[in-house]
């Protein structure tokens, strides 16, 4: 009689139904494991290649730049407006970098004795009507 239960336990519609939704909730689980851990090497996959893509954009708009000026200026004359216009230009963009640079190492410096009186230091007192 014993086995007769055994089996009768073992066919239990709510024991099959029981183990089927602890099995359906461990694999629900790791589903969620894996889908965050794809989802992170897609965002970092995703965000290599907007980095590499903006870098090449910039570079080659550099590039593009500084070399189209460079050899307009070498194929004009020494003597002309716009290859000394380019040279000069060259120049003062590289001193201002040059002076932002030491700009940003060097404390500020603040003068006390260029600061204004707040405007309510300088307001006459109202007389009072008694």
């Amino acid at each position: 009689m014993s086995s007769k239960v055994k089996e009768a336990v073992g066919t239990n519609p709510f024991s099959v139904l029981g183990e089927a939704l602890e099995s359906a909730a461990e694999t629900f689980g790791d589903a969620t494991i894996n889908a965050r851990a794809s989802a992170k090497v897609a965002a970092g996959t995703v965000k290599a290649t907007l980095s590499t893509g903006a870098y090449k954009s910039a570079y080659g708009v550099s590039y593009g730049l500084v070399f189209g000026a460079v050899f307009l200026k070498e194929l004009l004359p020494e003597s002309n407006v716009i290859r000394r216009g380019f040279e000069e230009g060259a120049e003062a963009g590289l001193g201002a970098v040059a002076s932002r640079k030491a700009k940003a190492h060097t404390p500020p410096r603040l003068s006390i004795a260029g600061k204004k009186k707040p405007a309510t230091a300088r307001s006459k007192p109202k007389k009072s009507a008694s």
